[in-house]
C-alpha cells in the first residue's frame, strides 16, 4: 500500500524500560542494529498496527506497555535504489512512518523474538536513549534522530536523585540555607537533548 508519492505507511517503536533506556535490536543475520518498525496494513490505524508489529518482533501484548508518546505528523526516509525489489522500482520510494513512544510495565522476560515464523532480529539490548546511529543502516539515520528529538521531551523522570541535580551543584553553604528557609522543592532539571543542551 503506497500513497501517491510512492511511500509506504509505516510505524517505528521506540520502547522504554524503568532507567529511560531503549530496545535495540539486532537485525536477524546481519551486524545492523534498529527500533522495531512494520508496515501499516489496509485499514488499519497507525496504533494498531504499532501494536500488531510490537507482538511479532518483540512478543509483547498492549497490556505490556503504556503509550507515552507519538510522533505528530509522518517521518519520511527514501530507499536508495539498490535495496528495491526490481519490479517496485519506479514506483516505490521510500516509507513514511508515526513514530510511538512506549513504557514497558512488563518485564524483559516477557519479551520473545520469536513470537512468529519470521522474526526481524535474533539478539536484543536495552541501550542509551541517544543510541550511536552509526550501527543503524544509512538512510534511515535522519528519522532516528528526528523521532528521537521530537518524543525526547516526554520521557517519564526515571529517579528523585536527578532532580535536585542543580541543587548539588552549588556551593555548599547557599544550599544549605535554601532548603532551610524554602521548603519547596526545586524545579526538575530540563532533559537534555541530543548535543547536550537542554530545552
Amino acid at each position: 500500500m503506497l500513497d501517491r508519492e510512492g511511500y509506504r505507511p509505516n510505524v517505528g517503536i521506540i520502547l522504554l524500560n524503568a532507567r529511560n533506556q531503549v530496545f535495540w535490536g539486532k537485525r536477524l543475520r546481519t551486524h545492523s542494529w534498529q527500533f522495531p518498525q512494520g508496515g501499516i496494513k489496509y485499514g488499519e490505524s497507525p496504533e494498531q498496527a504499532m501494536f500488531r508489529e510490537l507482538h511479532e518482533e518483540v512478543g509483547l501484548l498492549p497490556d505490556h506497555v503504556q503509550i507515552l508518546a507519538r510522533t505528530r505528523d509522518w517521518l519520511r526516509y527514501e530507499v536508495p535504489d539498490h535495496f528495491i525489489r526490481k519490479d517496485a522500482r519506479g514506483h516505490y520510494k521510500g516509507q513514511k512512518q508515526i513514530w510511538f513512544l512506549l513504557k514497558l510495565m512488563g518485564r524483559d522476560s516477557d519479551m520473545n523474538l520469536r513470537a512468529t515464523d519470521h522474526p526481524e532480529f535474533d539478539a536484543w539490548r536495552w541501550n542509551e536513549y541517544w543510541v550511536p546511529l552509526d550501527v543503524v543502516i544509512e538512510f534511515k539515520r535522519g528519522v532516528y534522530q528526528m523521532a528521537l528529538t521530537e518524543l525526547a521531551r516526554f520521557l517519564p523522570k526515571v529517579n528523585h536523585h536527578n532532580r535536585y541535580l542543580r541543587s548539588g551543584m552549588r556551593p555548599h553553604g547557599r544550599d544549605d540555607r535554601r532548603r532551610s528557609d524554602d521548603s519547596t522543592e526545586p524545579a526538575p532539571v530540563p532533559l537534555p537533548d541530543h548535543n547536550g543542551s537542554t530545552h
